[in-house]
């Protein structure tokens, strides 16, 4: 996979800012996942965790989801993965999954996720169980979603394969 990520600018209004950080780490889950077989893409980072890059797309397709077409715009829609039923079933239940259903869902919910976005200012307001939650906030906590889990997939690849890098 050749990289196409664009760094974030160093000088722009918030939304730009905050937009392209969030493109930089979803662009950097992807760059994680380049490249893998189905087996390596589910190979578990160590006992007794069940994380794995696969389990990291699935958690990240079921977040990109639940902040943005569930909080932000208020759909009423399931989540993903039977997590009704096993808040950690996109990490758990990965050794049967498919790769290209983890990956087409969260390109999907990342799209959906991005023409939500664009129709909204920062200060508009979601609902996340009762409580008021901002564009604004939405949008850091999804750079640091990412940033926490793109971590975690530099360890999994490092062991994967040995690549290293941003």
């Amino acid at each position: 996979m050749i990289d196409t990520r664009v760094p974030p600018p160093l000088v722009g209004d918030e939304l730009t800012v905050l937009n392209n950080w969030l493109e930089w780490h979803r662009g950097t889950l992807a760059v994680k996942c380049a490249d893998l077989s189905d087996e390596q893409l589910r190979r578990r980072s160590a006992e007794p965790s069940t994380m794995s890059l696969l389990g990291l797309v699935r958690h990240m397709a079921h977040v990109e989801r639940t902040w943005f077409r569930r909080v932000l715009d208020g759909e009423d829609i399931p989540k993903l993965w039977g997590k009704d039923v096993d808040n950690d079933a996109d990490f758990n239940d990965v050794d049967t999954a498919s790769v290209e259903e983890a990956f087409t869902t969260w390109r999907a919910e990342i799209d959906r996720a991005r023409a939500i976005s664009a129709t909204k200012p920062l200060d508009a307001v979601g609902d996340r169980n009762g409580q008021d939650c901002t564009h604004r906030w939405i949008l850091v906590h999804m750079i640091e979603e990412y940033a926490r889990h793109n971590g975690h997939a530099d360890l999994l690849r490092e062991r994967i394969d040995g690549a290293t890098g941003d």
